[in-house]
């Protein structure tokens, strides 16, 4: 098969993942790419994250047109993360590949971990309408019921832009959107709806990837070949997933999502310990 084809293919499922979940898709676009057209993890996360920032920046714009996006809390983790983002890129061409890969497999395992916890929780909840706002609790972020807008305070800044930080310290170093530290820690500290999580996550991804694929650039390290049919692929799926995302259940795909992710991550353990050759 053409190696535009399969890099156009293998970019359609991150996109698809993208759309349904709001993350996750750049956990598993370095991974494909790695398995599937045989580059080493310095070579992948950059065509990875040029894909998923540009596939996110599609789906942060439909958002921000149903007023989705928290456009503040994005543009604070956004900034932060593009701030941090090439410090990553610059340990990545440091540490060598096989060390790298090990440490991703333990990330992606915490996100399959945490998406089967998620399903679990999703399965067992009762049905709540989708625009319903999350229980008010302690949060840090809150939503002024008045405005419509989160209350952007000292702490809850500070968590922001601390989420931004690790979003984008791990987008430069394994070249993920980073949508899986995001939608967890928004959805921890803030009482903003899922919708909007997600929605904001999007916008986020896109900035942080800018950072990222900006220090990429700066060494040379795109394979533009590989990286230009991947990233047409996950936009062209992201565009089609969110209209079948609407149909699917939201525990099922945390389910099915959770497993691939393990068994991803089993195979790149076994692969950065030198035990698996393919």
């Amino acid at each position: 098969m053409n190696a535009d084809l399969i890099s156009f293919l293998m970019g359609s499922g991150v996109g698809l993942v993208l759309a349904l979940t709001g993350a996750g898709g750049g956990i598993l676009a370095v991974p494909l790419l790695v398995f599937g057209l045989h580059l080493s993890l310095v070579q992948a996360a950059p065509v990875g994250l040029l894909a998923v920032g540009i596939a996110s920046a599609l789906g942060a714009l439909l958002g921000l047109r149903e007023g989705l996006v928290r456009y503040r809390a994005a543009a604070i983790i956004g900034i932060t993360g593009m701030l941090v983002a090439p410090l990553g890129v610059q340990l990545a061409h440091q540490l060598p590949n096989a060390p790298l890969t090990v440490a991703f497999a333990f990330v992606l395992a915490w996100v399959a971990l945490r998406s089967l916890k998620q399903a679990r929780a999703l399965a067992q909840a009762a049905p709540t309408t989708a625009e319903q706002t999350a229980p008010v609790r302690c949060k840090l972020c809150q939503i002024d019921p008045t405005r419509g807008k989160l209350r952007l305070v000292t702490p809850c800044v500070l968590a922001l832009a601390g989420t931004g930080a690790l979003s984008g310290l791990l987008s430069g170093l394994l070249g993920v959107g980073g949508g899986f530290v995001i939608v967890p820690m928004m959805a921890a500290i803030s009482n903003v709806t899922m919708k909007g999580i997600v929605a904001t996550s999007l916008a986020v991804i896109s900035l942080v990837s800018i950072g990222g694929v900006a220090g990429a650039i700066s060494q040379d390290a795109v394979n533009w070949q590989i990286a230009l049919p991947f990233a047409a692929g996950a936009s062209v799926a992201l565009l089609a997933g969110r209209r079948l995302g609407k149909r699917l259940a939201g525990a099922r795909l945390q389910q099915a999502f959770g497993v691939t992710a393990a068994i991803v991550a089993v195979l790149l353990l076994l692969r950065g310990l030198g035990l698996l050759h393919m």
